[in-house]
């Protein structure tokens, strides 16, 4: 058996879907009630209502030992999906601690069970720190601690550190760190914020550059990843490197709306996010913009996808191409 942490978000979701499309008999951890009804709507987003009924639902949560014990039973094979994904400082604490201690967790009972593999959903922004010397950032790439990092990119690169030492201590495990991850569904939340955004008439757009990815991809090679030999590596899942602005626009056209026509240029982005600090402690309300965000909005960052293509002989979707499939959904 199979479980899946973090099933009720766009990549667990996804990769339930895989699972059992392939034969497999899965677990998944949900922590209420009406965040199972986001899967669900997903398969039915796909037509697949039928094979929803196939998932063996445990509630618990990573950060809750007693009901870890209850969904490790007879399981064989994990993919750990949960992870808090935020940008606010505020959130912290809470990033580290779920990220981090959550994922140490999730070693332990792996290690506690003999769990034959551990596929961990990781992130681009774990990867290093690109050198002068250097053009593309790979799974090689050093990371710069002395370097400013966002709390979600420290706490990511902590839970690799948790997975590499269950990987010391025996546990088979492969690492993946996807780029920006887009797929259907899930509007309100991480990169499905973006097809929101543009629907709702977003105006401005950035030059930043970052990798983008598929979700069918990623979750196609994380399964063939853990079947395959292959134990104790880390891929770097990009299709391609790509401007905000020609993803945005790809988004507008295919959901025929109004492209975003104004630049945010670096130093309007420094102005907003400050602005936005000043009115989120004003009115004791979320941040919209933070300083890490505003900054990855005009970062030119690179990303090789050279060794995952070696590795499983294996391409990518087309993102744009991707985007249309998505708004015929």
């Amino acid at each position: 058996m199979v479980l899946v942490t973090g099933g009720t978000g766009l990549v667990g979701a996804h990769v339930l879907l895989h699972l059992i499309e392939n034969g497999e008999t899965v677990r998944a951890i949900y922590r209420t009630p009406s965040s199972v009804k986001k899967t669900k709507s997903l398969f039915l987003l796909y037509q697949k209502e039928s094979l929803f009924d196939k998932i063996q639902w445990i509630e618990g949560d990573i950060m809750n030992i007693p009901s870890l014990e209850i969904a490790f039973q007879d399981i064989e094979y994990v993919y750990h999906c949960a992870a808090l994904i935020s940008f606010d400082p505020k959130d912290e604490d809470i990033i580290r601690k779920t990220n981090i201690e959550g994922t140490a967790n999730i070693v332990n009972f792996c290690i506690a069970k003999n769990i034959k593999k551990l596929c961990f959903i990781s992130s681009i922004a774990a990867l290093g720190d690109i050198a002068p010397h250097e053009k593309m950032i790979s799974e090689t790439t050093e990371w710069n601690p002395e370097k400013p990092h966002s709390d979600y990119a420290i706490s990511k690169y902590g839970a690799e550190m948790e997975i590499w030492r269950g990987q010391q201590e025996g546990l088979p495990v492969i690492i993946i760190n996807p780029g920006v991850i887009l797929g259907p569904g899930f509007r309100e939340q991480g990169s499905g914020k973006i097809f929101t955004e543009v629907a709702n008439g977003l105006r401005f757009y950035t030059l930043g550059i970052t990798g983008f990815v598929a979700v069918t991809d990623v979750v196609r090679i994380a399964f063939d990843l853990m079947k395959s030999e292959l134990v104790n590596e880390r891929f770097t899942l990009v299709a391609e490197n790509m401007v905000f602005k020609d993803v945005l626009e790809s988004i507008a056209k295919s959901f025929k709306v109004k492209k975003p026509t104004l630049h945010a240029s670096p130093f309007f982005m420094e102005v907003c996010w400050r602005i936005d600090w000043f009115l989120s402690n004003f009115l004791m309300q979320k941040r919209k913009l933070t300083q890490a965000t505003a900054k990855s909005s005009y970062s030119k960052n690179l990303y090789s996808n050279e060794k995952i293509k070696t590795t499983l002989n294996t391409d990518f979707k087309d993102i744009k191409t991707y985007i249309q499939e998505i708004s015929l959904l």
